[in-house]
């Protein structure tokens, strides 16, 4: 044992790493430990107090934000879907627009696009039906007219209720027309020429007795009207087809309150 004791004293003297420069090494000083400890105690009070000093409503954002960045990140399938098709419908109708304004490829022809789409406009039917019942004089007549009428008035208040709702703007920032501003038509959809087009050919050709040429040609009077509103750039193609939808949907909407002879001869008595 005597013998053994200043062997490992040697050893010990003899060993590097007992020397005072590198005793770091083996072992870190307690004042350093002691520092770091008291610092993360210190960074940890501190993010308590802050915790607690933070609002309710900033504690809740701050544990949504990672599951909003998943939603941003990772889409539902229905999502892209309708992104998708919402930016197919943007590029084509914008590519269709020919005669926005005077330097597209087709301006030369917009004027004419323009009388073609006031064709299907509520203002002129409104009055034109209104002239005609005035001048007729068989029950049959007043009866077709009264319920076109009717028809015209629901067309204008449903597409401007729709619009209000939607406010959609079309694919090109054109102004409305003052026509537009009397039939509350300020927005893309639904298209009102369109449905209005579609009600009206679906109406003559229920009630009114027309050769084959005179009905195909209706038919494609209503499909020209509401697809140069999207020549003009004042709808998109969604638009132009949800109006004709819209424009069937207003036609068995006004077959089903339709109004016989005696209401139709008792308004216009007290008209």
């Amino acid at each position: 044992m005597p013998a053994s004791q200043p062997r490992s004293r040697a050893r010990d003297r003899n060993n590097v790493l007992n020397r005072t420069e590198f005793l770091s090494l083996n072992q870190p000083l307690k004042g350093n430990q002691e520092s770091r400890s008291s610092g993360r105690k210190q960074s940890g009070q501190a993010g308590a107090a802050g915790a607690q000093n933070s609002s309710p409503k900033e504690r809740r954002q701050s544990q949504q934000l990672p599951e909003e960045d998943c939603m941003q990140l990772n889409p539902s399938f229905k999502g892209i879907a309708f992104n998708s098709l919402l930016a197919i419908d943007i590029c084509m109708s914008k590519r269709l627009g020919v005669c926005a304004n005077r330097a597209s490829s087709w301006g030369g022809a917009r004027s004419m696009i323009n009388l073609l789409g006031i064709t299907g406009h509520g203002i002129p039917w409104i009055a034109g039906t209104l002239i005609c019942l005035v001048k007729s004089s068989t029950l049959a007549g007043q009866e077709v007219l009264m319920n076109l009428l009717l028809a015209l008035l629901l067309d204008i208040m449903i597409v401007a209720g729709l619009q209000k709702l939607a406010k959609r703007k079309g694919p090109y920032d054109i102004n409305p027309g003052l026509l537009d501003y009397l039939t509350m038509d300020t927005y893309a959809f639904p298209a009102g020429h369109a449905s209005r087009a579609a009600m009206i050919s679906k109406f003559f050709l229920n009630h009114l007795v027309l050769a084959i040429p005179l009905r195909i040609l209706l038919v494609l009077w209503a499909l020209c009207v509401g697809f140069s509103r999207v020549m003009i750039g004042r709808h998109h193609i969604t638009d132009v087809l949800s109006g004709f939808v819209f424009g069937y949907l207003q036609f068995r909407l006004v077959e089903l309150i339709w109004m016989s002879s005696n209401t139709c001869q008792m308004l216009i008595s007290i008209w």
